[in-house]
């Protein structure tokens, strides 16, 4: 039996990773689990958050993946060494992979990141940066009313342009040359955002470079799927499958008319 790539998320942003993994990893089977009943993540404490991320993770456990993606900024900055050190599999994050991106796409070295609030208070983005560039400059906004907007698939109205131009009014004002979309949901307002913060900035999203990094762990440890035939990927989310399931449809588009996919949902408490 093929092993599966699990990809999990608070809710429907892992998409955005999930999308990109079929794109360049068209042979992969993915389980995705979004945790849709508890979203958003970013209000949350980072010991709920972690807790949250364990169970989601003893759960795609069974599946017995061959590597975990925390496609989840929030959950990656408050979880992902705890999970490493969990499970005996390649745990993968998606800051890491959005900092290195942003280094080498910033030609000023002033670099702009928004996400929740618990990704902007970890300030695991500007560790992520500084770490590669010591002498980056970091402009931080959370933007908590984003991640709402796309759980209720409202992606372009009068309503988004409106919330998306405020929060992004204090980040605007800055000298940056590349934004961070420091939140996997926030790729599916990506159109809105460029008109608000301008054609001169480019906006980073780590999904790209997270398939790549999957796609390196798998080929240096002799994973990759090598079978010819479309894989059945499997999507779970706790909270309603009807949303998440027009949602996905609409985001993966040919991806989902490609190969079959199971849907079922699970449930967590609190």
């Amino acid at each position: 039996m093929q092993q599966a790539i699990a990809i999990l998320d608070s809710g429907v942003g892992g998409l955005t990773v999930a999308k990109e993994v079929m794109r360049q990893l068209p042979r992969e089977k993915i389980i995705y689990f979004g945790d849709t009943a508890r979203t958003p993540y970013g209000p949350r404490s980072s010991d709920e958050v972690r807790k949250f991320t364990e169970q989601i993770v003893d759960f795609l456990i069974q599946f017995s993946p061959k590597t975990i993606v925390i496609a989840c900024n929030t959950a990656t900055a408050a979880a992902l060494d705890y999970i490493s050190g969990k499970v005996p599999i390649p745990v993968i994050g998606v800051i890491h992979p959005g900092a290195r991106a942003a280094i080498s796409a910033t030609k000023t070295g002033q670099v702009g990141v928004i996400g929740t609030v618990g990704t902007i208070r970890s300030g695991a983005y500007t560790t992520a940066l500084q770490q590669l560039s010591p002498y980056v400059k970091v402009v931080s906004q959370a933007c908590p009313d984003l991640v709402p907007l796309v759980e209720q698939g409202l992606f372009r109205s009068e309503e988004t342009t409106a919330i998306v131009e405020r929060s992004l009014a204090g980040i605007r004002q800055s000298d940056i040359d590349c934004l961070i979309l420091g939140c996997t949901h926030y790729p599916f307002l990506k159109d809105t955002i460029q008109e608000v913060i301008g054609s001169s900035v480019k906006l980073i999203s780590s999904a790209n470079e997270t398939a790549r990094e999957i796609s390196t762990i798998l080929y240096n440890q002799g994973q990759l799927a090598s079978r010819e035939e479309s894989p059945v990927h499997q999507f779970f989310c706790s909270g309603d499958p009807e949303m998440f399931k027009r949602i996905a449809k609409l985001w993966l588009g040919e991806q989902i008319r490609r190969t079959p996919v199971v849907w079922q949902v699970s449930k967590f408490d609190e």
